[in-house]
């Protein structure tokens, strides 16, 4: 069967405008995020201009990892390595368990502080406060670096104009040992904030309000860049709330502009530490903070970074906070918002409240849900958990007469720490019980037993349905205030169309890698093909099982006769040389990978004969335990169509193939260019072309080395 005539691509095209300028050699525009990317960017070849897309090697500003600081060193010490090459880029916070005091975890969490120590690694204690508030009250996360983090929830340092992400274990174990890992420039999207926030809207609301409204995967995997007229209203605390929660979002990054707002937040921190300590006559000035200090603070005025005009974006979303009243996600999900005052008709009686976690648990926070049960009493038959997000916001709640009036009403107090908000110590949600919660996350089960409903609200909101007993609005909330109790004004904006278009740049390959991948394509037409369909999650804790056991499961609970076809197909290749490596190469739907975080998912691809992967897209996590294991993967959405239209039963991804079979296999031949990025698909017709964008020599370089683990092996010896 003939596959449909090719449509000329532009998905690998960069578009930019370029403007006159002293320099000789136009410049092609970035974002301010690129710009951020670049400067952490290594080993880059010379003019090379950092865009989304790009596969890079980063050595980033800082590195932290909590509780999960324990796995980590694990992994660290079994690929051989026994120094941390920059202790001053290394942050250990245990903050997750901190309620569990069993011999078990204390030990392990003096095993993290132990080697903390012998290596001279900024350390802190269970108790101090969670850990991404930590590093936005320390410095770690500033304006215009690129800080890393072993959680999820690392795009909230974008709320202090940080360009924050998340890895995996090993990445951090890598950046230990080496300093450096691998990062594959995400899209860009621009998010514009028009109009200002009425009273009594938060930035919770707009959060919750967002991923309500562009709910159909419009940021998945994209670094956000937050704009417009409306930004300069929201308070950093807003900030930091909006770009926590970019992480349920879908996004990678969520990154707000340093402007005055900010820059005057810095200014009272700032104040703050100096105030710490004193100075007289007779008493030299204390050190300045390491981190956040006067010097630094001058040279982030002097040099502020703004995105280009005419750098790319992938979309830009409009959305008018004016227009915005209170909004409720749940229950089960932040892609269900509601108004509140359409909520509160119902009156949803609840049995737990929480104001606990990084997203809504700072002084401004704290100070509103005070006002709200100032001389009231928590209703009977609910439960009112509160922990700040760190030791200095409590003792600044304290201090400012806030915390006790939370007390006063009969809330519970917990550690400062993660706790409920990730299933873990007193509180929980019980089965049939409902609750609404300040936190990030209300997926079924997380906060408590599945058959619980959890809903998100802003700290205003959890205090007075814990008040009241059931999911309301505080008596403050002036409704005549307020805009009209519908869905906010929000819009995609149409994409600019006098730019011009420039293609990838071609770069040389690492010493090593191969120049093209070939062989036998299987086509897979699934989209969401998750990680138990690649391997299933009953082999993923036997340790001892080999690679060549894990090659016979491989897509076992997709199909059942993969890894045989597999195996069959191989000894009638040509074999591997200096020029092309051999295989057979998988093409299935997108979000290729979704799921858990098993990096079995990837090497029983590749243990079964499978050297690449292509895609429409693919999940974030299954793509770095790819790569970190040395399985390529590329995204060519036109091919996925195509394949689609002509093989898919009914034209469709989700049914199979035409004849019934899950996998299909017309014989054809599949070359991949890995020097311009030409796929050629070869058919009893003829061939036909089509166009990816490359890895780069970050990833090339790994794939060489047989991995990540590979790839710090070498750089240790």
């Amino acid at each position: 069967m003939r596959l449909p005539p090719r449509i000329p691509s532009r998905g690998y095209l960069q578009t930019v405008r370029f403007f006159a300028t002293s320099i000789p050699t136009p410049r092609i525009p970035q974002t301010i995020i690129e710009k951020v990317v670049q400067k952490y960017s290594v080993s880059l070849p010379d003019g090379k201009v950092v865009k989304a897309g790009d596969y890079v090697m980063i050595r980033p500003e800082h590195v932290m990892t909590h509780d999960n600081t324990g796995p980590v060193i694990s992994k660290f010490k079994s690929i051989g390595a026994k120094k941390i090459v920059d202790p001053r880029q290394t942050v250990f916070t245990l903050d997750h368990d901190v309620q569990n005091k069993s011999d078990k975890n204390l030990a392990k969490y003096a095993n993290i502080e132990a080697f903390a120590r012998a290596h001279g690694i900024d350390f802190y204690p269970a108790g101090r406060g969670i850990g991404h508030q930590v590093l936005v009250e320390e410095g770690y996360a500033f304006p215009h670096t690129l800080t890393v983090a072993s959680d999820s929830h690392s795009n909230m340092y974008g709320g202090v104009a940080c360009v924050g992400t998340p890895i995996v274990r090993t990445d951090a174990a890598a950046l230990w040992a080496t300093g450096k890992t691998w990062w594959q420039v995400p899209r860009m999207v621009k998010v514009e904030f028009r109009g200002k926030l009425a009273p009594g809207v938060t930035g919770k609301d707009v959060i919750v309000a967002l991923c309500g409204s562009f709910n159909n995967d419009e940021v998945l995997n994209a670094a956000i860049e937050f704009t417009g007229e409306g930004v300069s209203a929201l308070s950093v605390d807003d900030r930091l709330t909006i770009s926590n929660m970019t992480t349920e979002w879908g996004a990678l990054v969520g990154v707000f502009p340093v402007d005055d707002t900010l820059l005057s937040w810095y200014e009272s921190a700032l104040a703050k530490l100096e105030r710490r300590t004193f100075a007289s006559e007779s008493i030299p000035p204390p050190p300045e903070h390491p981190r956040i200090n006067r010097r630094r603070l001058d040279a982030l005025r002097a040099t502020n970074l703004a995105s280009d005009l005419g750098a790319q974006y992938s979309s830009h979303l409009i959305f008018d906070l004016s227009t915005l009243v209170p909004h409720v996600s749940g229950p089960n999900s932040v892609k269900i918002s509601t108004p509140l005052p359409k909520l509160e008709s119902q009156q949803i009686a609840i049995q737990k409240a929480y104001l606990v976690s990084c997203t809504n648990s700072r002084v401004s926070d704290i100070a509103a849900a005070a006002s709200v049960v100032e001389g009231k009493k928590i209703a009977e038959g609910v439960e009112f958990y509160v922990a700040a997000a760190s030791s200095v916001v409590q003792a600044e709640a304290e201090k400012l007469g806030h915390w006790n009036k939370l007390i006063a009403a009969g809330a519970r107090v917990l550690p400062a720490g993660c706790g409920p908000c990730i299933g873990l110590g007193t509180g929980l949600l019980e089965e049939g019980e409902t609750g609404i919660s300040a936190t990030n996350r209300n997926y079924k089960g997380r906060m408590g037993h599945p058959k619980a409903q959890a809903y998100l609200a802003s700290p205003a909101v959890v205090a007075a349905s814990a008040v009241k007993g059931f999911i309301c609005s505080p008596d403050s909330l002036d409704a005549t205030s307020l805009p009209p109790a519908g869905a906010p004004a929000f819009s995609i904006a149409s994409g600019s169309s006098d730019a011009v278009e420039v293609p990838q740049a071609e770069e040389p390959l690492f010493p090593g890698f191969p120049a093209a991948f070939s062989g036998r394509m299987l086509f897979a037409p699934q989209d969401n093909l998750n990680t138990d369909a690649l391997y299933p999650g009953k082999y993923t804790y036997q340790d001892d099982i080999t690679l060549e056991r894990q090659a016979q499961v491989v897509m076992e609970n997709y199909d059942p006769s993969f890894a045989g076809n597999v195996a069959t197909i191989l000894p009638s290749l040509p074999a591997s040389d200096e020029s092309a490596k051999s295989g057979v190469i998988l093409v299935s739907g997108y979000n290729f990978g979704t799921g858990s975080s098993r990096e079995q998912a990837a090497t029983a691809l590749k243990a079964a004969g499978v050297p690449l992967v292509i895609a429409g897209s693919f999940g974030d996590i299954f793509k770095r335990n790819a790569i970190n294991n040395g399985l390529v993967c590329l995204e060519c959405p036109e091919l996925v169509a195509d394949l689609t239209a002509t093989y898919a039963k009914g034209g469709a991804r989700g049914a199979g193939g035409r004849e019934g079979e899950l996998t299909v296999d017309k014989g054809h031949d599949i070359r991949v260019s890995m020097v311009d990025g030409n796929v050629t698909l070869r058919d009893s017709d003829g061939e036909k072309t089509y166009k990816v964008r490359t890895v780069g020599a970050s990833v090339q370089e790994l794939w060489v080395c047989g991995g990540l683990e590979g790839f710090i092996l070498k750089s240790i010896q």
